[in-house]
């Protein structure tokens, strides 16, 4: 029995612009000291820049970067005996997504390109094509 409540999940209301839950959580991901309206223009920037080099609609990449990241499997630690052992795990479905969400908007924060957008676009293009760093922490 957990010794903890269980907490209730709040529901995300989807962005005004794609509609998208998914977009929302990107935003919320992006969005430093509570700064919302430049972390929108962030995102929908990156997502118009994905856009235009894919020739694809922007959801559908990001859904399918998003994708290529998820987690399917994690090491947590396991006390038997004395001893503690690292073992795997499935990934539940809402915690493999914020991973991935959250492993995107981090490595490209640490890319070299001069502005948040490119850097973002450059990260979800590269997850699309199973390379970067986000595609790399999944392993």
């Amino acid at each position: 029995m957990p010794r903890r409540a269980e907490i209730p999940v709040r529901p995300v209301a989807p962005d005004p612009v794609y509609n998208s839950q998914l977009v929302t959580q990107v935003i919320n991901k992006v969005m430093t000291r509570g700064k919302k309206s430049s972390a929108e223009q962030i995102v929908y920037g990156a997502l118009d820049r994905v856009g235009s080099k894919t020739g694809k609609p922007p959801i559908e990449v990001l859904e399918q970067a998003v994708k290529t990241v998820t987690p399917v499997l994690e090491v947590r630690p396991r006390r038997v005996g004395g001893a503690q052992y690292q073992v795997p795990v499935e990934v539940p479905q809402r915690r493999a997504r914020t991973l991935a969400v959250r492993w995107i908007v981090t490595f490209a924060r640490q890319r070299r390109e001069k502005h948040m957008d490119e850097k973002l676009a450059g990260e979800i293009l590269d997850a699309l094509e199973q390379q970067g760093g986000a595609f790399k922490r999944k392993d």
